[in-house]
């Protein structure tokens, strides 16, 4: 269980989560969703120490930084597109959590890094820059070195933005497969018409926690026009 007491941030004078209690039972794919400036990032990078906040975040009923027990993908705009690297070497970073900054992987180390790789469609890539490759590429690697961590809490800070529709239909159905091995993923998402089709679990954030739980019980348009406003446009079918 992921639980957080009173969890805020503030930059200067301003406050970008605002006193956040929740708790969350896995395993479960959840998206989080808010306007912008709504804190969705925020809370994900305080959650695991990126961003200094008060409050109290809990694991398993025992206080704790999250720092190195969670795999964590960024948004991939605020990744070095030309840094040096071939796209094989990028993933195999994710391994170094687990074996030590200082030490070499070992050949079931690489094994599992070509394994990730090829559930990701990228083999064909995987000797290349990563200069090189597409925005849905890019993404999947990003997952691919997240994968490879082996944890069994994962964040995800707006996968989907600028990819095309294969790559990501293959992210959605890898992380639907990781959520039924028991993973617990949570998702920065901003298509409201896809939340249903995605989650079975929605977090509503508008600086204070708006509503959490069941994706159809949550997200409906009472709670969306709490989250965004009354000027939200939904096609019928998305929330009732």
């Amino acid at each position: 269980m992921l639980a957080t007491n009173h969890l805020t941030v503030t930059y200067g004078q301003k406050t970008v989560l605002d006193d956040v209690s929740l708790s969350l039972e896995g395993p479960m794919l959840m998206g989080i969703l808010g306007p912008n400036g709504a804190g969705k990032s925020t809370l994900l990078k305080a959650l695991i120490g990126l961003v200094p906040c008060s409050g109290r975040i809990y694991l398993d009923n025992q206080e704790t930084n999250l720092l190195g027990k969670v795999a964590y993908v960024e948004q991939k705009s605020h990744i070095d597109y030309h840094f040096p690297i071939t796209v094989r070497e990028c993933v195999s970073l994710g391994r170094y959590k687990a074996v030590g900054l200082f030490k070499h992987l070992t050949s079931s180390d690489w094994q599992k890094v070509d394994q990730v790789i090829e559930q990701l469609q990228l083999t064909a890539f995987q000797d290349h820059p990563i200069s090189q490759l597409s925005g849905g590429q890019f993404q999947r690697m990003l997952v691919a070195r997240c994968l490879v961590q082996e944890a069994d809490i994962i964040f995800l800070d707006e996968p989907f933005v600028g990819i095309d529709a294969t790559s990501e239909q293959l992210i959605v159905d890898l992380l639907w497969d990781l959520r039924k091995a028991g993973k617990t993923i949570l998702v920065v998402h901003h298509d409201l018409n896809k939340v249903s089709h995605y989650f079975d679990q929605v977090m509503l954030l508008n600086q204070k926690l708006i509503a959490c739980g069941s994706t159809p019980e949550i997200f409906t348009k009472s709670n969306l026009k709490k989250t965004y406003g009354s000027a939200i446009f939904l096609d019928e079918e998305v929330a009732q």
